[in-house]
């Protein structure tokens, strides 16, 4: 299909990535040398965790640190962590708060050569909130996973002010594609909805950016979409004739 890369989020039933049995200390040169013989690296290993969870908070900087352990393992350079909950706008967050969690992951995962990306969703799909997260924790191996759908359609950031704001601060990307059907958000494969997908990458042509373009296909949470092997044939096609 001529991808370079691939995200783990899970894998068959295994949606925990320090739980992967491919991923075991006696499978893991077995899949590391598959991907190498197909050209393909993992340019991020996707946790759920969440930095706004008081609640279960010593839970989640433990899996967070095991997350960056595993990527260490694999030879996987970033990892994913998330400032809130879901994808849309939410309440005020406290960003000194957050960030100090961020941070300790970040301190544990820097030794390890593992980058911490903050994705863009939530209250910190508000790119202002994200560069006082980021600025606040202020260790070089944290960066933004920048999920092109959530500050559009949630804080009608363009892409102009989003790369204009947080551009230096983008190490991976998120594309998906979205309208609104009946007044209620439906996700479709990319180019059939109406999100400026094209202007993203320009944007972020326009400043250099060389990391990967990353599809979230989310089927396993929504049925209705298009079957994967569908929405990646139809993804690597849109996307050649947008990055050069």
């Amino acid at each position: 299909m001529g991808y370079d890369g691939i995200e783990i989020r899970g894998v068959g039933n295994v949606i925990d990535g320090t739980r992967i049995p491919q991923f075991s200390p006696e499978n893991a040169p077995k899949t590391m040398a598959l991907l190498a013989d197909k050209g393909l690296t993992i340019a991020c290993l996707t946790s759920a965790c969440y930095m706004n969870d008081s609640n279960h908070l010593d839970d989640v900087l433990y899996l967070a640190k095991a997350y960056a352990d595993t990527a260490h393992d694999m030879g996987i350079k970033n990892i994913r962590v998330l400032g809130d909950f879901g994808p849309e706008q939410s309440g005020e967050l406290n960003i000194a708060e957050i960030a100090a969690r961020v941070k300790e992951v970040a301190q544990y995962a820097k030794p390890l050569g593992v980058n911490v990306l903050v994705e863009t969703n939530g209250f910190f799909a508000d790119s202002r909130n994200m560069v006082k997260l980021v600025n606040c924790a202020d260790e070089e191996n944290i960066g933004v996973l920048w999920d092109i759908h959530h500050p559009y359609r949630y804080f009608d950031e363009t892409p102009e002010y989003t790369v204009d704001t947080i551009g230096d601060l983008i190490r991976h990307v998120h594309i998906k594609d979205s309208v609104y059907d009946n007044n209620k958000l439906k996700y479709t494969m990319v180019g059939y909805g109406d999100l400026p997908v094209r202007e993203c990458i320009e944007r972020l042509n326009a400043i250099g950016y060389d990391g990967f373009y990353s599809l979230e296909w989310l089927k396993r949470w929504d049925l209705s979409l298009e079957e994967p092997g569908i929405a990646f044939a139809g993804y690597a096609g849109y996307m050649k004739s947008l990055v050069k």
